[in-house]
C-alpha cells in the first residue's frame, strides 16, 4: 500500500508505482467550508512541482490548489464535475488529478511533519 504524503501547502500525494494521485488535505477543506465547484486541468496537461493545477471553489472563497510534483495528467476524477462536496465528505480519499511520469518527488511531508507543521501554524 502506499504512503500518503503532503505539502505545506495542504495538499496530499499517494504515489502508487509510476503514477501519483493529488487531492486537498482535510485541514484545507475544512479552511475553505462548503465547496461547490472544482475547475479541473485535462488530461495530458503538464504540471510543475509549487504550480497551480486546478481552482477549487467554496461557498466562502476560491483557491488555487498547488502540485506537489511534476508530470503529466493522465487521470481527472470527473465525479468531482458533479459532486465536488465529496472532498468535504473525505478529503483525505478523493483525488482530483492522477499524474504519471514522476518527477520534482522530494521535500514531501510524512503525516506525523504535517501534523508538526498544523500545529505550528495554528499557534
Amino acid at each position: 500500500m502506499s504512503e500518503i504524503k503532503f505539502t505545506k501547502s495542504h495538499e496530499w500525494i499517494k504515489i502508487d508505482g509510476d503514477s501519483a494521485k493529488i487531492g486537498v488535505s482535510d485541514y484545507a477543506q475544512g479552511e475553505l467550508g462548503d465547496i461547490v465547484y472544482v475547475d479541473l486541468p485535462d488530461i495530458g496537461d503538464e504540471i510543475k512541482k509549487g504550480a497551480n493545477f486546478a481552482d477549487i471553489e467554496s461557498v466562502k472563497t476560491a483557491s488555487e490548489i498547488y502540485s506537489p510534483v511534476s508530470g503529466v495528467v493522465v487521470a481527472i476524477n470527473e465525479d468531482l464535475e458533479d459532486a465536488p462536496e465529496s472532498i468535504n465528505e473525505k478529503a483525505n480519499d478523493t483525488w482530483i488529478i492522477e499524474v504519471g511520469q514522476l518527477g520534482d518527488l522530494e521535500d514531501l511531508l510524512t503525516q506525523e511533519e504535517y501534523d508538526a507543521y498544523l500545529k505550528e501554524i495554528d499557534d
